[in-house]
C-alpha cells in the first residue's frame, strides 16, 4: 500500500518538507509536561506560557533549532537529605517544541513567578511580483 500525503497533489510543488514536518508533529508524544498555554496577543503576535514550577532561569534554555523553538528544562535541585512525605510538584527534566512558520521570531523570554513566557512576533515579508521572460523556441 502506498502512503499518500498532502504533498503529493500535483498543484503543491516543493512542499515535500511540509510533509515531513506534519508527520514528525503527529508522531510527537502527548507528553503534557510541563502545562502551557498559546495565546494570540494581537495582529502577528502571540506568547507561549509553559508552567515551570521549580525552575530557575539556569535550569531553563530557549533555542531556535531549524525553525523550531525548542524549550529544555533541567532541575538541579539538591535532593540528599530531603525526605518527601508527599511530591506532588513535578520538577523533571522536559523538552518542548513548537514549530515556527517562516517569518516568526522570538522577541522575548521572562521567568515570571513560576512561568516562562516565551514572546513571538511575525515579520509579514512584503509583497514580491517578478516577471519571467519568455524565451522564443527554435
Amino acid at each position: 500500500m502506498t502512503r499518500v500525503s498532502f504533498a503529493s497533489h500535483p498543484f503543491l510543488l516543493g512542499f515535500e518538507q511540509l510533509d515531513r514536518l506534519v508527520e514528525r508533529t503527529a508522531k510527537s508524544g502527548n507528553d503534557s509536561y510541563p502545562p502551557y498555554n498559546i495565546e494570540q496577543r494581537g495582529e502577528g503576535a502571540y506568547r507561549i506560557t509553559l508552567a515551570v514550577a521549580g525552575f530557575r532561569e539556569d535550569d531553563l534554555s530557549v533555542t531556535i533549532e531549524d525553525n523550531q523553538l525548542v524549550i529544555r528544562g533541567r532541575s538541579s535541585e539538591d535532593e540528599e537529605g530531603r525526605v518527601f512525605l508527599h511530591r506532588g510538584i513535578a520538577t523533571r527534566q522536559f523538552q518542548r517544541s513548537f514549530v515556527l512558520a517562516d517569518g516568526v521570531e522570538v522577541s522575548s523570554a521572562r521567568l515570571d513567578c513560576g512561568l516562562l513566557h516565551v514572546d513571538l512576533e511575525r515579520h509579514e515579508p512584503e509583497g514580491v511580483v517578478r516577471r519571467i521572460e519568455i524565451v522564443r523556441g527554435r
